[in-house]
C-alpha cells in the first residue's frame, strides 16, 4: 500500500528539523531535544485507554493467561525488549511476558523488514508461539498499518482474545481492529519517517506503563519498592538488600542474614524481619 504513506502522520517532514542538516552540533542536539519533549505530553490523552489495558492485562494473569507483544523492525525489538526485562524486575516466569518480532530472533540484531509485509506470517508466529484465547496481544506498529501485526491482530480477535493496539498516527486501521486503542501521536520525526525516533520513544513509555502497572496491581511492588526483583547478581543483590532495609529499617547484616534465609526472596525476606521483630 505505499500510496497510502504519504498521508501518514509518522511519514510527514517535520518544518522544525527542515534545515537541522545545516546547523552546528549543539543547534541540531536542542532541534531534537525540542521534539522530544513533545513525546511525553502525547502519552497524557491516552491515559484512559493505557489504563483499560492494565487492568486487562491483569485480568489476564490471574485467569492464567499471558501477555504477547507484536511488531515488525523497531517495534517488535521494543517489544522483545519490554518482556525481557519482565523476569528479572518482577520476578515472574520467563513465558508470562513474552514479544514477537517479524523475522525472528534474528531480526532484533538485523533488519529482516520484508516479513512484515505478510498478514499470513503475524498469524502464523502467533501460533508459534502457542496463543491462546484466554491471552492478551499487543500488536505494535508505529504507522498502525503493518500487514504482520495487523494479521496478528486479526487472528487474534478471531480466537476471541483480548487485543491491544499501539500506533502513532490517527485513525490507523490497528486503531480500529484492536479492542484497546492506544494511540499518542508525538508527531512527524526529526528525520521523516524514522520512527525509531520519537514514534519509539511513545512506543516504550507506553510499555513501560503497561507491564509495570500490571505487576504494580498484581502486588510485586512494595510502596515503590521492587520486592519481587531476583538478586542473581552483585548489583542486584546490592540492590535486593537495599530494598530490604528501607522496607524494613534493617541493618545490613539483617538484611543480609534474611535475604539468605528466605532463599534469595526479597519479598519473604521483608516480611519474616516484620514478624520476627527483629528490626
Amino acid at each position: 500500500m505505499p500510496e497510502q504513506l504519504d498521508t501518514l502522520l509518522t511519514e510527514q517532514p517535520n518544518p522544525a528539523s527542515a534545515r537541522i542538516d545545516r546547523l552546528p552540533t549543539l543547534e541540531m542536539l536542542q532541534v531534537i531535544n525540542a521534539e522530544d519533549r513533545l513525546v511525553a505530553d502525547s502519552i497524557t490523552p491516552q491515559l484512559p485507554q493505557i489504563a483499560q489495558a492494565v487492568d486487562a492485562i491483569v485480568a489476564a494473569f490471574r485467569s492464567s493467561g499471558r501477555l504477547f507483544y507484536i511488531g515488525a523492525g523497531t517495534s517488535g525489538r521494543l517489544g522483545v525488549l519490554d518482556a525481557s526485562e519482565c523476569p528479572p524486575t518482577f520476578n515472574v516466569p520467563l513465558d508470562l511476558v513474552q514479544g514477537i518480532i517479524a523475522g525472528g530472533d534474528a531480526a532484533l540484531s538485523r533488519a529482516t523488514e520484508t516479513t512484515e509485509d505478510d498478514p499470513a506470517i503475524g498469524a502464523r508466529d502467533l501460533h508459534l508461539h502457542k496463543f491462546q484465547p484466554r491471552d492478551i496481544l499487543c500488536g505494535i506498529a508505529a504507522s498502525g498499518r503493518t500487514p504482520y501485526v495487523i494479521g496478528a491482530i486479526d487472528e487474534a480477535n478471531r480466537l476471541g482474545a483480548v487485543t491491544i493496539g499501539i500506533s502513532c498516527t490517527p485513525d490507523s486501521d490497528l486503531s480500529r481492529r484492536a479492542k484497546i486503542a492506544i494511540t499518542p501521536l508525538p508527531g512527524p520525526e526529526i528525520i521523516a519517517g524514522s520512527t525509531r525516533l520519537k514514534a519509539g520513544t511513545a512506543t516504550k513509555l507506553v510499555l513501560n506503563m503497561l507491564t509495570t502497572g500490571a505487576f504494580i496491581r498484581m502486588g510485586y511492588v512494595l510502596g515503590n519498592l521492587m520486592v519481587n526483583v531476583q538478586p542473581k547478581n552483585a548489583k542486584l543483590l546490592d540492590r535486593a538488600i537495599r530494598i530490604i532495609r528501607t522496607a524494613t529499617g534493617a541493618s545490613p547484616q539483617q538484611a543480609n542474614e534474611a535475604l539468605q534465609g528466605a532463599g534469595n526472596n526479597v519479598r519473604a525476606a521483608i516480611e519474616r524481619l516484620i514478624a520476627d521483630n527483629q528490626i
